[in-house]
């Protein structure tokens, strides 16, 4: 039996080969352009996708500055908020404190006024009182004077800073020996004493009675006081008031002459009255002379 030859689709031809080699060519170099194509086309994404994430990277690292620096200027913010809020606190304060400060300064004012003027009327009535205590003292002074002289004409009298004192030794005033009785003579200068005591003002009267050295200290202090109380009982019996009188006895304690003669005897013998005016002592004592 014959072979049968095959047709033209059981076997390629040369010119079919050759085709299907160029194709082929033209395939593969179609892919691997393609392949460098979207080789590149990745490159450059991948590159991109660098570029990117850097600027990502950089614009969180911003925002994480801008976030701190929002936050430091929050801060800042709330500190100058509460810096100015102190502040006008602590103006208010100084401007309270500055009215206040008037306030008192106002009040010290015043004060200092008030107290001028209080001064000024106390140094006004003490002026007064002044004048008023000089002319009691002047009046009371006279008084005195006028006393001493009268009183000087009957027995030894001497003025003192706030009276007068009058001494009445044996030569005026007469006891008899060791007694307290008032001789008759004695009476009559008491009565002389008396009709001018009647005529002073403001005085009291202290009576004071004196021995000489002889005889016992005990006793002599008793028989100065008993010669005393005789002459302020005559005086009260003469219509002086019992309440100007005040009564002592100092025996030998006060002698006038320390001999141990008659003479000084008799001077130490006597009967003192002291008188002194309660104005003078008053004004003295208020307004001292200056």
């Amino acid at each position: 039996m014959a072979s049968t030859a095959p047709g033209p689709q059981s076997r390629p031809t040369s010119s079919g080969r050759v085709a299907l080699v160029l194709l082929a060519a033209v395939l593969v170099g179609g892919a691997g352009y393609l392949a460098n194509r979207a080789r590149q086309h990745v490159e450059r994404l991948n590159t991109q996708i660098g570029t990117l994430e850097e600027a990502l990277a950089q614009t969180t690292v911003d925002a994480e500055a801008a976030a701190q620096r929002a936050a430091t200027a929050e801060r800042s913010a709330i500190d100058a908020t509460t810096s100015a809020a102190q502040s006008q606190a602590n103006a208010e304060q100084a401007r309270q404190d500055a009215l206040d400060s008037d306030a008192r300064a106002n009040l010290a004012d015043r004060r200092a006024t008030d107290a001028v003027q209080t001064s000024i009327k106390a140094e006004e009535e003490a002026r007064r009182a002044r004048e008023e205590a000089d002319e009691i003292r002047r009046v009371a002074e006279a008084e005195m004077n006028r006393l001493t002289e009268a009183l000087g004409q009957i027995a030894e009298t001497r003025r003192t800073a706030l009276g007068l004192v009058m001494s009445l030794d044996e030569g005026y005033l007469k006891f008899d020996f060791d007694q307290a009785e008032l001789r008759p003579e004695s009476r009559e200068l008491l009565s002389r004493i008396a009709g001018i005591l009647f005529t002073a003002t403001d005085s009291a009267i202290t009576i004071t009675g004196h021995t000489d050295t002889r005889g016992e200290v005990e006793y002599n202090q008793e028989l100065s006081e008993r010669r005393a109380r005789a002459v302020a009982d005559y005086l009260i019996a003469a219509g002086l008031p019992a309440d100007l009188f005040t009564v002592e006895g100092l025996g030998m304690s006060q002698l006038v002459d320390p001999g141990d003669t008659t003479e000084a005897h008799s001077k130490n013998r006597r009967v003192e009255l002291g008188i002194v005016n309660a104005r003078i002592i008053e004004s003295y004592a208020n307004f001292p002379a200056r």
